[in-house]
């Protein structure tokens, strides 16, 4: 089995680490590799760009792929997405010279020159918001287009803004939403090899967001302090050998809400309390 990963751009290093973390490690690592055994049987990772991975795992050279949601719906390849992995998060933006004073797509003039690398997704958008606009497919930096005269406009991915600060342009409509994707060829998005790697990913990215606490509780305030957490089964309990009557008390709990509930249970008599990361949960 193959898994296309991206070779360069924003999604390529987080993308390695996610998978390390999952389990899942190239036998090495070289730029003038591009498909590379892993320390997984019959798995081998394939190195592409970001914008050819869709095209790959639909056309049956690799049956699973990680790309930007952006990329998949520019493609308009056929392919299940799995994941939403959570990050590489941006958007896809139409931005245009702040010196122009525009802030509607409805305000833009007859003819308004748009440079961009996602054509089709541009294509559709103007034809739905009734824009006449020109499109100029572009293979580089966008940014830089309308301050050359190349363009008047650009529709690019953004995901803080200082870029197109930095080249005087001004977002004035979202064309989309876009995170790194787990996808898989359809004919196999069900199949056990894809779900085995499907789960190894998704155990990571749901520990994530979760910590392991672990307290020593007396059984006088016992009762109390399990109101107080928070739990998807209800936490795991065990006696501990003390003097004075003590339970040992193990629950999962979401990062957000870990202040809260630490003060509260050590306010309710909990003691000893330790936090842990959680390297994978499965449900």
């Amino acid at each position: 089995m193959r898994l296309v990963v991206p070779s360069k751009g924003r999604l390529k290093e987080v993308t390695l680490e996610l998978l390390e973390q999952a389990g899942i490690k190239p036998a090495y690592l070289d730029s003038r590799a591009l498909i590379v055994p892993s320390n997984k049987p019959d798995l081998d990772l394939v190195f592409a760009r970001p914008e050819d991975i869709p095209w790959i795992v639909e056309s049956g050279a690799a049956e699973m792929g990680i790309t930007g949601h952006d990329y998949v719906v520019e493609s308009g390849r056929d392919v299940a997405e799995l994941l939403d992995l959570g990050y590489g998060r941006s958007k896809l933006v139409l931005a245009v010279p702040a010196s122009l004073n525009i802030k509607d797509p409805k305000e833009l003039p007859p003819g308004f020159r748009i440079a961009t690398k996602f054509v089709n997704i541009t294509q559709e958008y103007i034809k739905n918001k009734g824009v006449d606009a020109k499109i100029i497919k572009i293979s580089g930096s966008a940014e830089i287009m309308p301050g050359i005269g190349a363009a008047d406009g650009i529709v690019d991915i953004t995901s803080t803004g200082t870029t197109l600060k930095l080249h005087g342009l001004v977002p004035i409509d979202t064309l989309l939403e876009s995170t790194a994707r787990l996808i898989a060829r359809r004919d196999v998005a069900e199949s056990r090899r894809v779900e085995e790697v499907k789960l190894m990913i998704e155990c990571v990215l749901r520990a994530k967001k979760k910590k392991l606490l672990m307290m020593n509780v007396p059984d006088s305030v016992l009762k109390e302090v399990l109101k107080m957490l928070p739990a998807m089964s209800g936490p795991t309990i065990s006696k501990v050998e003390s003097d004075e009557p003590m339970w040992e008390v193990m629950v999962a709990v979401d990062e957000d809400v870990l202040p809260e509930v630490i003060l509260n249970v050590k306010k309710a008599g909990a003691r000893d309390i330790l936090v842990l990361n959680v390297e994978r949960l499965i449900p």
